[in-house]
């Protein structure tokens, strides 16, 4: 039985990585997504792929009305919006000691992964409250449950991402709407590859050098991919959590209880999703 059948679903930022994981395994339980991401050509090519259950829209999730017609092409399309996984996100470039981050960087990094989320999940709202019924999914990290283990605007950030997702799920329980968010451990993505291979000649050798860096730090002992993310998406969009929500689940693979959590180099810059 198909577990998204007859759903709609924006997910951000799904041209690669944890949201392109996430797209292919909605459709592949029978629902219909609009991948919205500022990378058209990847975008574009990973629509083409999913066929007719997928239309790509580029989208700047700083910008309000970019998420805004990303919602719009769901409705424009299929009629509705049952799921909205605000997903996307960079570690961007604030990076270094807190006494010398760029505050403009700064202010940039916390756009991406602060002010996206409020958007997707004010236009989301906007759709689904008549219905009564949806689901709002953010991506957060295990940087937004402890300390130390990211740079302070991308940690930051996702700390906030948890306080948007537990205020808003407080709201909008009244209309039926359940509000979640994930806090993935390092996977293997390119984002991944490109914080811990910065180092490699070359996208293939950085992705291949960041697997087996992940495998050792890994506490269940195998490279953690997206798809390990994207089950945890899948789960929380179904009707199977339909008495979950405000929550925040934790997939990192006992990381954060096992205290080895890989720590960013603060004086080093971080790649995008």
């Amino acid at each position: 039985m198909e577990r998204m059948g007859g759903r709609v679903v924006v997910v951000t930022g799904a041209a690669s990585g944890i949201g392109e994981a996430s797209a292919r395994l909605f459709i592949e339980e029978g629902a219909r997504v609009v991948i919205a991401d500022i990378q058209e050509e990847l975008g574009r090519e990973v629509a083409k792929e999913f066929g007719d259950s997928a239309r790509f829209v580029q989208c700047d999730v700083t910008d309000e009305s970019s998420v805004e017609a990303a919602v719009h092409i769901a409705m424009k399309e299929w009629g509705q919006l049952d799921c909205m996984f605000n997903n996307a996100g960079s570690v961007g470039s604030a990076t270094g000691t807190i006494a010398e981050i760029d505050a403009a960087a700064w202010d940039r990094t916390v756009a991406i992964l602060i002010r996206s989320v409020f958007l997707g999940t004010k236009h989301a709202a906007r759709v689904m409250i008549p219905r009564r019924s949806g689901v709002i999914l953010n991506t957060s990290s295990t940087a937004g449950v402890l300390g130390g283990i990211g740079p302070h605007a991308y940690s930051t950030s996702k700390h906030a991402v948890i306080g948007v997702t537990k205020s808003a799920a407080s709201e909008l329980s009244a209309f039926g709407i359940r509000v979640n968010s994930i806090a993935p451990g390092a996977v293997l993505t390119p984002l991944a590859a490109g914080v811990r291979a910065a180092e490699a000649s070359d996208r293939k050798a950085a992705l291949e050098l960041a697997a087996e860096r992940l495998r050792a730090t890994s506490p269940l002992g195998f490279t953690p991919l997206a798809s390990d993310v994207a089950h945890a998406a899948l789960y929380l969009a179904s009707e199977e959590a339909r008495f979950v929500s405000g929550h925040t689940v934790v997939v990192d693979g006992g990381q954060t209880i096992n205290g080895n959590v890989w720590k960013f180099p603060m004086g080093t810059s971080g790649g995008s999703a």
